[in-house]
């Protein structure tokens, strides 16, 4: 007598496009049972968040949809997004991309996480307090129970993100880039956390441009470019033996295979900014002390460190934006007004919500003096299409948003850029071509850089030298 296996379909997409201003993504069909794994992977702008979008059911307006879903035992089409609103959070839950869009500002992490265990998942408010507490120590965050979103790091944010959004045990998880901006521990941290869903008999979906959390999470893999699928297959095959051109560039470009940077040239240079003895304590804690920086004309200083240890306080003090408790920063003679800029971690703190990219860029050159006619050679460097431009922040990607950021800041032609997590939205491709253009212009430009990422790598194969905060 053969046993057989039963199965059971938890999501089901058929023939799921997604077009209109600018966009068109083919039709897609997948399936996820329970227990399985899918992958997304592609260059920014591909398509992958707006399939998620898609299935949640939140496209940006003037997307349309087709194709039929299933989701548990509901099937509906693809446009009919209010008959999904239900399955929100106790069937089908996303963790979003962009933490301070999905975070109340108001809201302190505990309560926020709190909210979803009480409403959603149905639990008395001293057993929703205490789950929440558990869920956010679980997650390596002691120190940010009772922190508004505005006062956590970028990846602190995220995770108290990823708590509210997972409270409530869903049992088909949509994960958009969940290990953005997380150093290697918090990331390994997060691949475990996701992999509790199909391993407690749940599917889940990631979208992600970090092929080592492809590789970590196994299953299957799709691999997507300007809306068409490229190449599907097992994890471990095609991550390691990929059949067409593009997936080969694709994992070709990890910052481990890049070329070892060209000898900087100009240590005789006097710094752009130099500081002496700094020290800083926040909520009780010394972040660090005793620290000495001095970056010169054109040079690249990587800034390395666990999450929270204080690489963007750093930063900020360097900038002239916050004051160190002990120490002082001193300018290269002549420094103009404009000659200091920040890259933020997160570029939807950055920008306006409430005003299309075009008009944005327009009010910087008008305010301080710049031609318009400089925008649009950035752009193609930095693989911006101009549609974009007719579009709100929140409606573009975040690595679209990301680069765009980018443009800005170097519209403004600084002396001293402290890019902080500048590529953390971008995949392997964009992210070895973004970064060689800032690269190029800073050492054309003479501009001092600091440069914050999580990835030992990228810093070793980008940067002259590293600071290390220990955190």
């Amino acid at each position: 007598m053969t046993s057989m296996t039963l199965t059971t379909t938890l999501l089901s997409v058929e023939a799921l496009t997604v077009d209109g201003d600018g966009v068109s993504i083919a039709p897609i069909t997948f399936a996820l049972e329970a227990g399985q794994r899918l992958t997304l992977l592609g260059e920014t702008g591909s398509g992958k968040s707006l399939i998620a979008q898609a299935i949640m059911g939140t496209l940006p307006n003037g997307l349309t949809t087709s194709g039929q879903l299933t989701i548990a035992s509901h099937t509906c089409a693809a446009a009919d997004t209010t008959s999904r609103r239900a399955l929100w959070g106790r069937t089908l839950a996303l963790l979003p991309q962009e933490p301070w869009n999905a975070l109340d500002p108001t809201m302190r992490a505990l309560p926020q996480v709190a909210e979803t265990h009480r409403y959603v998942a149905g639990r008395s408010k001293p057993d929703a307090n205490s789950a929440a507490r558990d869920d956010l120590i679980q997650l390596g965050l002691e120190e940010g129970l009772n922190k508004l979103p505005g006062e956590l790091s970028g990846g602190m944010a995220q995770r108290v993100a990823f708590a509210a959004a997972s409270a409530a045990g869903a049992s088909i998880v949509i994960a958009d880039e969940p290990t953005k901006g997380l150093d290697a521990p918090r990331r390994d941290d997060v691949v475990k956390l996701l992999a509790k869903t199909p391993d407690a008999g749940g599917a889940l979906l990631t979208i992600t441009h970090d092929i080592d959390v492809a590789r970590r999470l196994g299953g299957e893999v799709i691999i997507l470019r300007q809306g068409q699928v490229v190449e599907r297959g097992p994890a471990e095959q095609l991550l390691n033996q990929p059949q067409t051109e593009y997936a080969q560039r694709l994992l070709s470009a990890e910052p481990s295979r890049w070329s070892d940077p060209s000898p900087f040239s100009h240590q005789a240079s006097s710094p752009v900014v130099s500081a002496s003895g700094l020290g800083i304590a926040r909520g009780g804690r010394q972040l660090f002390s005793e620290l000495d920086v001095a970056v010169r004309p054109g040079e690249i200083v990587g800034v390395v460190g666990p999450s929270g240890c204080g690489k963007s306080t750093l930063g900020d003090i360097l900038l002239g934006v916050a004051k160190p408790g002990a120490g002082s920063v001193i300018y290269q003679d002549g420094m103009p007004r404009l000659g200091r800029q920040k890259l933020y971690q997160d570029p939807p703190a950055a920008f306006s919500p409430h005003w299309t990219l075009n008009q944005l860029l327009e009010d910087l050159l008008r305010r301080h003096q710049f031609e318009y006619r400089a925008v649009a050679p950035l752009m193609e460097r930095l693989g911006l299409n101009q549609h974009l431009l007719d579009r709100r922040p929140g409606e573009i990607s975040g690595g679209e948003l990301q680069r765009f950021a980018i443009l800005r800041v170097l519209l403004l032609k600084p002396r001293f850029l402290f890019a902080d997590e500048p590529t953390s939205r971008l995949d392997p491709v964009t992210q070895q071509q973004t970064l060689s253009l800032l690269i190029e212009l800073a050492r054309e430009q003479a501009c001092a850089v600091m440069l914050v990422s999580h990835d030992p790598a990228l810093i070793a194969k980008v940067c002259d030298r590293q600071l290390a905060l220990a955190g």
